[in-house]
Protein backbone atom coordinates (compact mmCIF):
# COMPACT_ATOMS: atom_id res chain seq x y z
CA UNK A 1 0.00 0.00 0.00
CA UNK A 2 1.25 3.48 -0.87
CA UNK A 3 1.06 5.38 2.41
CA UNK A 4 0.96 8.76 0.69
CA UNK A 5 -1.89 7.62 -1.54
CA UNK A 6 -3.89 6.24 1.39
CA UNK A 7 -3.39 9.43 3.39
CA UNK A 8 -4.76 11.41 0.47
CA UNK A 9 -7.70 9.03 0.07
CA UNK A 10 -8.46 9.48 3.78
CA UNK A 11 -8.56 13.25 3.29
CA UNK A 12 -10.99 12.87 0.38
CA UNK A 13 -13.10 10.52 2.49
CA UNK A 14 -13.36 13.26 5.12
CA UNK A 15 -14.89 15.50 2.45
CA UNK A 16 -17.23 12.70 1.43
CA UNK A 17 -18.42 12.34 5.03
CA UNK A 18 -19.10 16.07 5.11
CA UNK A 19 -21.06 15.77 1.90
CA UNK A 20 -23.06 12.85 3.29
CA UNK A 21 -23.99 14.96 6.33
CA UNK A 22 -25.13 17.83 4.10
CA UNK A 23 -27.18 15.49 1.94
CA UNK A 24 -28.76 13.73 4.93
CA UNK A 25 -29.76 17.08 6.43
CA UNK A 26 -31.19 18.19 3.10
CA UNK A 27 -33.36 15.07 2.81
CA UNK A 28 -34.56 15.42 6.40
CA UNK A 29 -35.33 19.11 6.09
CA UNK A 30 -36.95 18.86 2.66
CA UNK A 31 -39.69 16.60 3.98
CA UNK A 32 -40.09 18.70 7.12
CA UNK A 33 -40.50 21.79 4.96
CA UNK A 34 -43.19 19.96 2.99
CA UNK A 35 -45.06 18.69 6.05
CA UNK A 36 -44.94 21.99 7.94
CA UNK A 37 -45.04 24.30 4.89
CA UNK A 38 -41.82 25.94 5.99
CA UNK A 39 -41.04 28.12 3.00
CA UNK A 40 -37.87 29.59 4.46
CA UNK A 41 -36.46 26.14 5.12
CA UNK A 42 -37.34 25.13 1.56
CA UNK A 43 -35.46 28.16 0.20
CA UNK A 44 -32.44 27.33 2.33
CA UNK A 45 -32.34 23.77 1.00
CA UNK A 46 -32.28 25.04 -2.58
CA UNK A 47 -29.48 27.50 -1.74
CA UNK A 48 -27.42 24.86 0.02
CA UNK A 49 -27.78 22.46 -2.89
CA UNK A 50 -25.10 24.56 -4.61
CA UNK A 51 -22.73 23.78 -1.72
CA UNK A 52 -23.35 20.07 -2.28
CA UNK A 53 -22.81 20.46 -6.03
CA UNK A 54 -19.55 22.36 -5.53
CA UNK A 55 -18.30 19.76 -3.07
CA UNK A 56 -19.11 17.00 -5.55
CA UNK A 57 -16.82 18.60 -8.17
CA UNK A 58 -14.11 19.27 -5.59
CA UNK A 59 -14.08 15.60 -4.54
CA UNK A 60 -14.05 14.47 -8.16
CA UNK A 61 -11.11 16.75 -8.97
CA UNK A 62 -9.23 15.43 -5.92
CA UNK A 63 -9.74 11.83 -7.06
CA UNK A 64 -8.67 12.51 -10.64
CA UNK A 65 -5.59 14.43 -9.52
CA UNK A 66 -4.64 11.61 -7.17
CA UNK A 67 -4.99 9.02 -9.92
CA UNK A 68 -2.91 11.16 -12.28
CA UNK A 69 -0.10 11.98 -9.85
CA UNK A 70 0.19 8.94 -7.56
CA UNK A 71 -0.44 6.06 -9.99
CA UNK A 72 -2.34 4.11 -7.31
CA UNK A 73 -2.09 0.33 -7.11
CA UNK A 74 -5.15 -1.81 -7.88
CA UNK A 75 -6.65 -1.78 -4.36
CA UNK A 76 -6.26 2.00 -4.02
CA UNK A 77 -7.63 2.53 -7.50
CA UNK A 78 -10.69 0.45 -6.68
CA UNK A 79 -11.31 2.61 -3.61
CA UNK A 80 -10.97 5.78 -5.65
CA UNK A 81 -13.44 4.49 -8.25
CA UNK A 82 -15.87 3.61 -5.45
CA UNK A 83 -15.37 7.06 -3.96
CA UNK A 84 -16.16 8.71 -7.29
CA UNK A 85 -19.33 6.66 -7.69
CA UNK A 86 -20.57 7.30 -4.16
CA UNK A 87 -19.79 10.98 -4.57
CA UNK A 88 -22.00 11.17 -7.67
CA UNK A 89 -24.84 9.24 -6.04
CA UNK A 90 -24.82 11.54 -3.01
CA UNK A 91 -24.97 14.62 -5.22
CA UNK A 92 -28.01 13.20 -7.03
CA UNK A 93 -29.69 12.49 -3.68
CA UNK A 94 -29.13 16.16 -2.84
CA UNK A 95 -30.88 17.05 -6.08
CA UNK A 96 -33.90 14.97 -5.08
CA UNK A 97 -34.06 16.81 -1.76
CA UNK A 98 -33.89 20.15 -3.57
CA UNK A 99 -36.68 18.91 -5.83
CA UNK A 100 -38.91 18.23 -2.83
CA UNK A 101 -38.20 21.73 -1.52
CA UNK A 102 -39.40 23.16 -4.86
CA UNK A 103 -42.67 21.26 -4.46
CA UNK A 104 -43.24 23.15 -1.20
CA UNK A 105 -43.36 26.37 -3.23
CA UNK A 106 -45.63 24.78 -5.86
CA UNK A 107 -48.21 23.75 -3.25
CA UNK A 108 -47.94 27.09 -1.51
CA UNK A 109 -50.43 27.95 1.23
CA UNK A 110 -52.96 25.40 0.00
CA UNK A 111 -54.03 23.05 2.79
CA UNK A 112 -52.77 19.50 2.39
CA UNK A 113 -55.41 17.15 1.00
CA UNK A 114 -54.52 14.74 3.83
CA UNK A 115 -52.09 14.52 6.74
CA UNK A 116 -48.69 13.50 5.42
CA UNK A 117 -47.78 10.26 7.20
CA UNK A 118 -46.21 7.82 4.75
CA UNK A 119 -43.99 10.38 3.02
CA UNK A 120 -42.17 11.15 6.30
CA UNK A 121 -41.88 7.40 6.88
CA UNK A 122 -40.24 7.05 3.48
CA UNK A 123 -37.88 9.86 4.45
CA UNK A 124 -36.93 8.19 7.72
CA UNK A 125 -36.02 4.94 5.97
CA UNK A 126 -34.11 6.79 3.24
CA UNK A 127 -32.06 8.77 5.78
CA UNK A 128 -31.30 5.58 7.71
CA UNK A 129 -30.13 3.94 4.47
CA UNK A 130 -27.87 6.87 3.60
CA UNK A 131 -26.25 6.95 7.03
CA UNK A 132 -25.75 3.18 7.19
CA UNK A 133 -24.38 2.96 3.65
CA UNK A 134 -21.72 5.56 4.41
CA UNK A 135 -20.78 3.68 7.59
CA UNK A 136 -20.56 0.48 5.53
CA UNK A 137 -18.26 2.22 3.05
CA UNK A 138 -15.93 3.64 5.68
CA UNK A 139 -15.78 0.28 7.50
CA UNK A 140 -15.58 -1.85 4.32
CA UNK A 141 -18.60 -3.74 5.63
CA UNK A 142 -19.95 -5.87 2.79
CA UNK A 143 -22.53 -7.62 5.00
CA UNK A 144 -24.05 -4.32 6.08
CA UNK A 145 -24.17 -3.10 2.47
CA UNK A 146 -26.15 -6.20 1.51
CA UNK A 147 -28.59 -5.77 4.41
CA UNK A 148 -29.33 -2.15 3.54
CA UNK A 149 -30.78 -3.26 0.21
CA UNK A 150 -33.83 -4.80 1.90
CA UNK A 151 -34.80 -1.37 3.24
CA UNK A 152 -35.29 -0.20 -0.33
CA UNK A 153 -38.17 -2.68 -0.59
CA UNK A 154 -39.78 -0.95 2.40
CA UNK A 155 -39.54 2.41 0.64
CA UNK A 156 -41.03 0.90 -2.53
CA UNK A 157 -43.94 -0.54 -0.55
CA UNK A 158 -44.66 2.82 1.05
CA UNK A 159 -44.45 4.53 -2.33
CA UNK A 160 -47.03 2.11 -3.75
CA UNK A 161 -49.26 2.88 -0.78
CA UNK A 162 -48.90 6.64 -1.27
CA UNK A 163 -49.58 6.25 -4.99
CA UNK A 164 -52.78 4.26 -4.46
CA UNK A 165 -54.06 6.62 -1.79
CA UNK A 166 -53.41 9.79 -3.78
CA UNK A 167 -54.96 8.29 -6.90
CA UNK A 168 -58.13 7.65 -4.88
CA UNK A 169 -58.12 11.30 -3.75
CA UNK A 170 -57.82 12.42 -7.38
CA UNK A 171 -60.70 10.22 -8.50
CA UNK A 172 -62.96 11.28 -5.64
CA UNK A 173 -62.21 15.00 -6.00
CA UNK A 174 -60.72 16.15 -9.32
CA UNK A 175 -59.85 19.50 -7.73
CA UNK A 176 -57.18 17.61 -5.76
CA UNK A 177 -55.36 16.45 -8.89
CA UNK A 178 -52.74 19.20 -8.96
CA UNK A 179 -51.66 18.91 -5.33
CA UNK A 180 -51.80 15.11 -5.38
CA UNK A 181 -49.54 15.14 -8.41
CA UNK A 182 -47.04 17.32 -6.56
CA UNK A 183 -47.12 14.96 -3.57
CA UNK A 184 -46.55 12.02 -5.89
CA UNK A 185 -43.49 13.80 -7.24
CA UNK A 186 -42.18 14.19 -3.68
CA UNK A 187 -42.80 10.51 -2.91
CA UNK A 188 -41.15 9.51 -6.18
CA UNK A 189 -38.05 11.53 -5.27
CA UNK A 190 -37.80 9.61 -2.02
CA UNK A 191 -38.25 6.32 -3.85
CA UNK A 192 -35.41 7.29 -6.17
CA UNK A 193 -33.20 8.14 -3.17
CA UNK A 194 -33.60 4.53 -2.07
CA UNK A 195 -32.47 3.40 -5.51
CA UNK A 196 -29.41 5.66 -5.32
CA UNK A 197 -28.42 4.20 -1.97
CA UNK A 198 -28.65 0.67 -3.38
CA UNK A 199 -26.20 1.83 -6.07
CA UNK A 200 -23.85 2.94 -3.28
CA UNK A 201 -24.20 -0.47 -1.63
CA UNK A 202 -23.40 -2.25 -4.89
CA UNK A 203 -20.22 -0.21 -5.17
CA UNK A 204 -19.26 -1.06 -1.58
CA UNK A 205 -19.67 -4.75 -2.34
CA UNK A 206 -17.44 -4.38 -5.38
CA UNK A 207 -14.87 -2.47 -3.34
CA UNK A 208 -14.67 -5.18 -0.69
CA UNK A 209 -15.19 -8.36 -2.71
CA UNK A 210 -14.58 -7.47 -6.35
CA UNK A 211 -18.09 -8.76 -7.09
CA UNK A 212 -20.27 -6.68 -9.42
CA UNK A 213 -23.60 -7.06 -7.63
CA UNK A 214 -26.57 -5.55 -9.45
CA UNK A 215 -29.32 -7.70 -7.93
CA UNK A 216 -28.62 -8.06 -4.23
Amino acid sequence: MNTVTQENIDKINDKLLNMADLVTNAVNDSVDSLVYKDFEMAKRIRREDKIINDLRWEIEDDCINLIATQQPVASDLRELVALLTINTELERIGDYAAGISKIVKMIGDEKHVKPLIDIPRMRDIAVDMIENSIKAYINNNEKSARMIHSQDDDIDDLYDQVYRELMCFMIEKPENITQCTYLLWAAHNLERIGDRVTNICERIIYLVSGELAEDL
